[in-house]
């Protein structure tokens, strides 16, 4: 007699999060940040019957689980578990123990995938506290050694990760994101948040709801890890795009090279059309904040000259497809061989990138 075994795609979620002393100012936003995340994972594996589990790490100069492996349904806000302390910031040392500790877990049956998250407004500054009983800092040969150490230990833990884990990291600013490079995070697992700025907290959370769509969607599609959390569009498919988009008319619209960095209006208005408010789309090429309720299309490439077709898909579905909240969100641009993003623009004024294409509608 056969039987028939479901099998179902599990995630495991590591929130490392920093509560040392330079915390304190931003313990707020850092709550509302974390819980925002949560919100969309819990969102997300509801939607496509995925189970999420959670673990939650807190550190200054010492690190402590304050949740282990729960699941996203089940747990509390932040609020009721993190409280800033007074000490420095275990960076490496904790981002290295919630790897070893997820290790632990048994993957014998289902679809396994293990995501970690980072949080942080500072540099690293105590590994090592817990083992040697009083923090190290960068003066000295003695800090300076523990420091080495430390950096060679996470930069083992992130070579050695299989492909079906992903580590990502929100940093203060760039100089953070270049130091979270040298310990190993990939390039588009780094976000920058600011925490001194309510509209900088409402970009982080767009950002981290945004990263959590888009790492259970491309579960869906067999993506068990990313080096690409923080960009947009890198695991867009033909089958998503034709189930969820209209193609568009090809006589409503063209692509217009751009040449060089002319205002859109202008650049609209001297190839021969006429302008109007929200008419033109500009290609995704760097990292932009995208507003809410700004419209997005996708066009065509083929695969094997990454020319576009000149077909080109849009609709309602479109920023939830790509996994952008209707807040805004600061993105970039994923490696898709076979689609391009299009932002609209509400702007007579935004220097258009050469090299780039100008969408406009007719």
């Amino acid at each position: 007699m056969s039987t028939t075994r479901i099998s179902h795609k599990v995630n495991h979620v590591s929130l490392v999060v920093d509560r040392s002393g330079s915390m304190r100012q931003h313990e707020q936003q850092l709550v509302r940040v974390v819980d925002e995340f949560v919100k969309g994972l819990q969102e997300e594996s509801d939607r496509l019957g995925h189970e999420t589990r959670v673990s939650l790490y807190a550190f200054d100069h010492e690190v402590q689980n304050l949740v282990w492996d729960m699941d996203v349904k089940h747990l509390p806000s932040l609020r009721g578990l993190y409280k800033v302390a007074n000490g420095a910031t275990a960076l490496i040392e904790a981002g290295v123990k919630s790897v070893d500790d997820l290790k632990n877990i048994w993957e014998g049956y289902g679809e396994h995938s293990f995501l970690q998250v980072v949080v942080t407004d500072g540099e690293e500054n105590a590994s090592g506290y817990s083992e040697s009983g009083r923090m190290h800092t960068r003066g000295g040969d003695q800090g300076k050694a523990a420091l080495r150490s430390w950096m060679d230990r996470i930069r083992r833990a992130m070579d050695e990760l299989p492909d079906h884990w992903t580590s990502a990291i929100l940093v203060p600013n760039s100089l953070a994101k270049r130091t979270a490079q040298e310990y190993g995070f990939p390039a588009g697992n780094i976000a920058i948040w600011d925490a001194d700025s309510s509209k900088g907290v409402e970009e982080a959370i767009g950002t981290v709801k945004s990263a959590a769509t888009s790492f259970l969607r491309g579960r869906e599609q067999g993506v068990r890890g990313t080096r690409n959390l923080f960009t947009m569009g890198q695991d867009l498919s033909s089958a998503d795009v034709r189930a969820n988009l209209d193609a568009l008319d090809a006589g409503k619209y063209i692509l217009v090279p751009v040449d060089q960095p002319t205002p859109i209006r202008e650049f609209v208005t001297t190839s021969g059309h006429p302008y109007t408010t929200g008419c033109a789309y500009y290609e995704l090429s760097k990292r932009e904040k995208i507003q809410g309720g700004k419209q997005l299309a996708v066009a065509e490439k083929d695969p094997a000259t990454g020319r576009m077709t000149g077909k080109v898909f849009s609709g309602p579905a479109a920023r939830q497809l790509l996994g952008l909240p209707q807040s805004e969100a600061t993105v970039k641009p994923g490696d898709n061989p076979s689609y391009t993003v299009f932002v609209q623009s509400t702007s007579v004024n935004r220097k258009l990138v050469p090299g780039t294409k100008l969408l406009v509608m007719l």
